[in-house]
């Protein structure tokens, strides 16, 4: 469990593929004030990745690795992980990072990399979700922070934001809703891990010392 009263900074690398909106909202909650965490790198697997630009606004440095340079997955993510060790995170955050990660890579930060998904998992795993979700007839949507596990969109979920879906609702619509809930509780949930309220404990999330994984913790409204 980490120290809450240590005076070391939780060092964060953040991994994007798109225009960063997750990645602006930390940067605004956890670079102002006293957050006992730091962003330390952003990567972009995309070279025209507008988070890119956010992160060096925010004097971060932003390096890009493409996939495209190599000739496998598996060769990927053992150049991503050297990169990414290079700065000695603690966490290991995904935002809008487009790659479906290997075993191996996912097992070497097994603990200390989450994830953020448009759904209320265990429901809409993987792509399309608000579109799936109007479909179902879906009353609620919304998004879950959850540590990121060998199973896509699979791993225990630390916290969960909700929205209603009203019958005027497009895919659209509802992206637009499930982001602002996105932004609100992603940098929460880092702030609780810096802050050593939330670890994973093999299967187990713990908040505060208590086991969270049987009833997902919801954020209240607005």
């Amino acid at each position: 469990m980490r120290d809450s009263t240590a005076q070391d900074l939780l060092r964060i690398v953040v991994l994007i593929s798109g225009s960063g909106t997750n990645l602006q909202a930390m940067i605004d909650q956890i670079h102002q004030g006293d957050s006992p965490a730091r962003i330390v790198a952003v990567i972009s697997n995309k070279a025209e990745a507008y988070g890119l630009k956010r992160a060096q606004q925010a004097g971060i440095p932003a390096k890009v690795l493409s996939h495209r340079d190599y000739a496998s997955r598996e060769e990927y993510d053992a150049a991503l992980q050297r990169l990414i060790d290079g700065y000695q995170p603690d966490l290991l955050v995904l935002a809008g990072f487009m790659r479906i990660l290997t075993d191996d890579f996912v097992r070497h930060y097994q603990g200390r990399m989450i994830n953020i998904h448009p759904s209320l998992l265990p429901r809409h795993k993987g792509l399309n979700t608000h579109q799936r979700a109007l479909e179902a007839g879906d009353a609620e949507h919304g998004c879950s922070v959850h540590y990121v596990t060998p199973e896509l969109d699979g791993g225990p979920v630390i916290l969960q934001a909700s929205v209603p879906v009203e019958a005027s609702d497009t895919p659209e619509s509802l992206a637009q809703k499930v982001h602002a809930q996105e932004h609100r509780i992603y940098p929460r949930v880092i702030e609780w891990i810096a802050r050593g309220r939330v670890r994973l404990e093999e299967d187990t999330v713990l908040f505060d010392n208590q086991p969270i994984n049987d009833q997902p913790r919801r954020a209240t409204p607005d």
